[in-house]
C-alpha cells in the first residue's frame, strides 16, 4: 500500500465565505479596547514641526470583582461586547465565548433558521458529522456485500471505492449530501415560556455577563488602563494597590466571601502571580490567548482570534523553582511544578495532535527568595524577575516524517 497521500480537496475550517469574512474583519477590526485615531487632515505646521494629533480613545469598561470564581464580571453588556469585539477578552457565563444567551433565546422564541449562534452552529454541525458517519457506514457495509457477492458467483474483483463509471461508492466527506433532512432537536417549553407564547413582543431580560479571569482583567487596569474593578458589596472602585492584594489573595483559603484587600503573604509562586506571567508574555507578542481546559492545557493562542481560524498552540505553564527549598516550603501546590508522568504527556501530545495544535511547554521560573527580597512584591514591577521558556513537543511519526 502506498504512503503517498493524495493532496485533500477539502476547504480548510478557518475559510470562510467572503462576505462573512468581510463582516468579520469589519467587526473585529480592532485588536485591543483602545483604539489611536489619527486626524484626518493635520495642518502643515503640525507635519513641520512633528507635532502627532493621534487621539487615544478608551471605553473605560468596570467590571465587579468577585472572590469566590476567581474573576471579575462585567455586566454594562456594551462594555462586555466593547472588550470581547476588541482583543476577544473573558467569555459569556452562560456562552461558550461570545455572549449570545440573549441572541438564542431570541431565535428560539422566533425558531430562526438563519442567523445562528455559535451553540446553534455546533449543535448542527455534530448532527451532520453524525449522519454522515451512519451514511458511509451504510456504503461501506453495501460495497464489501456486493463485493464478496462478485467473487463468489462471477470469480471477478471488483473495488469497494470506485463504481465502475468512476464515480465514489462509499461518499466523501467534502461532497457528502445527507440522505435525509436532519431533524431538528426538540425543544421541551416550561411552564414560563407557555405563558409567554402569545406575547411575543415582550422584551427579554439580558441576565449574561462577560466573566474576566484575573489575568485578562489585571492586563487590562494594569498595562491598558481601560478597565476599573469596584468591590461587590460597597461598589467603590478599587484602586491598583487593593486590586494588587485581592488578585493574590482570592488564590488563599479564606472564610469570607467578600474580598480580601489585606496585604497578602509574599511568595513568588503565588498562582496569580504565575499565571498572569504566561498570559502577560504571549499577550504582548501579539497573540490572542484564551483559556484552554477543553484540551487539558492551560492556554490557546490564535493569530487573530476565534472568529478568524483555530488556535495554532496549546500552552502548558510549568513553573520551575529557581531554589528548590522554595517548592518545599510553599503553601500552594502548583499545577506541573512537579515533573509529571510520560503518560500524562503523551496524552496531552495526542490531544492536541489530534485537533491540528502545536503543544508548547512554557516553563515559568520563579525567583529565589534568597536572591530577590520579599518586598518587590509590593508592586508589579516584581514581574521583571521572573522569565519564560518555551519547548515545543512533537509526535514523532516514522511514517510521515521520514522526507
Amino acid at each position: 500500500m502506498s504512503l503517498i497521500q493524495q493532496p485533500s480537496t477539502r476547504p480548510k475550517a478557518s475559510q470562510k465565505a467572503p462576505g462573512r469574512r468581510n463582516e468579520n474583519n469589519r467587526i473585529y477590526a480592532n485588536p485591543l479596547p483602545i483604539i489611536f485615531q489619527e486626524p484626518e487632515q493635520p495642518s502643515v505646521l503640525h507635519k513641520a514641526l512633528g507635532i502627532s494629533l493621534t487621539r487615544v480613545l478608551n471605553p473605560h469598561c468596570e467590571g465587579v470583582f468577585d472572590a469566590t470564581t476567581r474573576s471579575v464580571w462585567v455586566t454594562d453588556m456594551k462594555h462586555a461586547m466593547t472588550l470581547w469585539q476588541r482583543g476577544f477578552f473573558g467569555k459569556g457565563d452562560l456562552s461558550r465565548s461570545e455572549p449570545s444567551w440573549l441572541a438564542r433565546q431570541v431565535n428560539a422564541r422566533k425558531q430562526a433558521r438563519t442567523g445562528l449562534t455559535s451553540e446553534e452552529v455546533t449543535a448542527k454541525r455534530r448532527a451532520e458529522r453524525k449522519q454522515f458517519k451512519l451514511d458511509r457506514a451504510k456504503a461501506m457495509a453495501a460495497a464489501v456485500a456486493e463485493a464478496e457477492a462478485a467473487f463468489k458467483e462471477e470469480g471477478r474483483v471488483i473495488s469497494t471505492v470506485y463504481a465502475a463509471d468512476g464515480t465514489r461508492i462509499i461518499p466523501s466527506a467534502a461532497t457528502w449530501k445527507p440522505s435525509q433532512p436532519l431533524q431538528e432537536p426538540v425543544r421541551t417549553s416550561s411552564p414560563a415560556e407557555s405563558e409567554d407564547e402569545d406575547d411575543e413582543d415582550v422584551p427579554i431580560e439580558n441576565v449574561e455577563h462577560l466573566q474576566l479571569t484575573l489575568s485578562e482583567a489585571f492586563f487590562l487596569l494594569w498595562n491598558l488602563d481601560c478597565l476599573s474593578v469596584t468591590h461587590p458589596e460597597t461598589g467603590d472602585a478599587l484602586s491598583l494597590t487593593q486590586i494588587w492584594c485581592a488578585f493574590q489573595n482570592a488564590h488563599v483559603p479564606s472564610p469570607t466571601l467578600s474580598p480580601d484587600l489585606d496585604p497578602p503573604a509574599r511568595r513568588f509562586d503565588n498562582p496569580f502571580l504565575v499565571n498572569y506571567v504566561a498570559y502577560h508574555h504571549y499577550r504582548c507578542l501579539g497573540w490572542v490567548v484564551k483559556n484552554g481546559i477543553k484540551f487539558c492545557v492551560d492556554y490557546l493562542l490564535y493569530k487573530r482570534g476565534p472568529v478568524f481560524s483555530h488556535a495554532e498552540f496549546a500552552i502548558v505553564v510549568c513553573p520551575v523553582y529557581e531554589d528548590p527549598a522554595d517548592q518545599e516550603s510553599s503553601p500552594f501546590k502548583l499545577q506541573n511544578a512537579s515533573p509529571f508522568s510520560w503518560s500524562w504527556l503523551s496524552t496531552l501530545n495526542r490531544v492536541n495532535a489530534q485537533v491540528q495544535k502545536t503543544l508548547i511547554l512554557s516553563y515559568v521560573t520563579i525567583p529565589a527568595r534568597s536572591r530577590v527580597p520579599d518586598a518587590v512584591l509590593s508592586s508589579p514591577a516584581c514581574f521583571n524577575h521572573y522569565s519564560v521558556r518555551e519547548v515545543i513537543v512533537r509526535r514523532f511519526i516514522p511514517a510521515r516524517m521520514r522526507d
